[in-house]
This record gives C-alpha cells, sequence and structure tokens, in this order.
C-alpha cells in the first residue's frame, strides 16, 4: 500500500488483511520498534535520513518474506528506488489518493506525523511534498484508488475486485 500522509493507507491495509486473511507489515510501527523510539523522536534526535535506511532496511527484510501479505508503507518509500525495486520484485503496489483538502483535514492535528520540510506553514509542506512524490507513485502503481469520497470498506472492496481480476487473490 503507497500514498501520502491521511490517503488511509493504515486503515485500509487493515482492512485488506482481515478480509483477504493475509498477514498485515505496518512498515512504520516496525521502524519504530527497531530504533526503540518514535517517528518523531527518530526524526527530532537522528533526522529523516535515519529513518529512512531504516525504513529500507526493513523494507527489504518484508519484501524478501512477505509473499501473500499486506504491507502498509509510510509515504516516504517511494523516495528510495531500491524500496521500490523490492516492493514490486514479486509484489502488487496500490496507491491510494486523496486531494488535498482531504489529505489536510486528515493530518492536520496528528502529531506522531513530524515536519517533512522547515520553513513552510503545515498546508504549503502538503502541497509541495505531495506534488514532489507524485510522479513516483504514480510510476510504481500497479492500481490507483482515491479515497477522498470513499469510506475505507468502499476502498477495500475496490482493491479486491482488482486484485480478483488480476488472479492475484
Amino acid at each position: 500500500m503507497l500514498g501520502y500522509r491521511g490517503t488511509g493507507k493504515s486503515v485500509i491495509s487493515k482492512l485488506l488483511s482481515e478480509k483477504l486473511r493475509m498477514k498485515l507489515y505496518k512498515i512504520d510501527n516496525m521502524v519504530s520498534e527497531l530504533a526503540g523510539k518514535s517517528i518523531p523522536a527518530i526524526v527530532e534526535q537522528d533526522g529523516w535520513d535515519s529513518f529512512r535506511k531504516l525504513e529500507s532496511e526493513i523494507v527489504a527484510e518484508v519484501s524478501n518474506k512477505a509473499k501473500n501479505s499486506i504491507i502498509d508503507c509510510g509515504g516516504g518509500v517511494v523516495l528510495s528506488d531500491g524500496n521500490m525495486v523490492n516492493l514490486k520484485r514479486e509484489g502488487v503496489c496500490i496507491l491510494l489518493t486523496a486531494s488535498l483538502e482531504t489529505i489536510i483535514k486528515r493530518i492536520r492535528n496528528d502529531k506522531n506525523r513530524p515536519s517533512l520540510e522547515s520553513g513552510l506553514s503545515f498546508e504549503e509542506e502538503q502541497r509541495k511534498i505531495i506534488a514532489e512524490r507524485e510522479s513516483r507513485y504514480r510510476l510504481a502503481a500497479d492500481f490507483i484508488c482515491d479515497t477522498s469520497q470513499r469510506r475505507p470498506r468502499e476502498t477495500a472492496e475496490k482493491i479486491t475486485e482488482f486484485l480478483s481480476t488480476k488472479g492475484w487473490v
């Protein structure tokens, strides 16, 4: 599962995991466990580069053993070509999108999401980062699903339909 912050990756990954009876790997949680601290603490104390390095280690490990499972990736996983090679080797990448307004509404008050770039207002930062990542997300996607107007269960159903038509579930 790929997509920017607030597109619904964690909620929909959980629903798909239950619906398809597949193991769920939550990359951000695994990074936090490996580091022994929260993501905001990792970023504050060690920087984004350190977080991205841990993220890539976990993506490599999980993608090698995660057959028939769901991998809930952090929004920045697409920044590493190596991550995408690992995830796409034997996996299907589902991209969740949402309108900027929807994303802002969903994540504005979430204290577990450290700033990605300083010197910008919250809205400016989201707009800039989404624009920077957009082509990487689209390039990686095998299927794109907009979550702006859909309930999580509807999105999970759309994804399941897509996977079924391809014979992947």
